[in-house]
């Protein structure tokens, strides 16, 4: 395990954010990215990303603290990126990408990297400022969500060898596709739930007969 905490890939995570076009082609053309690392990018970004909803302050804020679940938060930046693996590979399968799975997992842990860099400051920072100075606070996260947006971007078009017009056409084709995984999801769930409402009606029926 150690040898994806390496300080070589954490160089590569980090270089991400100055060289991302040389950075993501070594990361799939000479196996320099580190799942480990890139789930781990993810985790941070959606615990810091709870803790801004809960702790971020009242000028920029208008969330309920109580109303908010953490688990279910994180768990739900977990479930959008498997969605987005899922759907970039099974239609990059069909336009003759280079990228494996692990290549789009890598890119898109790497990618959260400037938001969660920035996020944790820009929670700091809004516990002090005033109605005033609010945007400042929206300013840097506005450059945070642009730059992971780039990031992305470039690290789709890198690992499969793409132009930039296949890329935004690929990346189009995902977010329908991950759009049909979730409508064939809630599908699946509801046939469980009646399966399961069928089965329960009829041991209630017997419990009561017999």
């Amino acid at each position: 395990m150690r040898k994806y905490f390496t300080r070589e890939h954490l160089g590569y995570m980090f270089g991400v954010l100055v060289r991302p076009i040389d950075s993501f082609y070594e990361i799939r053309y000479r196996d320099k990215g580190s799942v480990p690392l890139a789930v781990i990018c993810v985790f941070v970004l959606s615990a810091l990303f709870t803790i801004n909803r809960i702790f971020a302050g009242f000028v920029v804020n208008d969330v309920n603290p109580r109303t908010i679940d953490g688990i279910e938060e994180m768990s739900a930046f977990f479930l959008i990126l498997a969605l987005f693996c899922i759907g970039n590979w099974a239609v990059t399968v069909l336009m003759e990408g280079e990228g494996r799975m692990r290549d789009i997992i890598t890119v898109a842990g790497y990618a959260m990297l400037p938001i969660a860099l920035i996020l944790g400051p820009a929670t700091i920072l809004s516990r002090f400022i005033s109605l005033e100075e609010a945007a400042f606070y929206h300013i840097l996260i506005g450059i945070g969500i642009a730059w992971t947006a780039v990031l992305m971007l470039i690290g789709v078009m890198t690992v499969h060898n793409y132009t930039l017009l296949k890329t935004l056409i690929t990346l189009v084709l995902t977010f329908i596709t991950i759009l049909l995984l979730v409508f064939i999801g809630l599908l699946v769930l509801d046939l469980l739930n009646q399966i399961y409402r069928f089965f329960y009606s009829i041991y209630t029926e017997l419990v009561f007969r017999f």
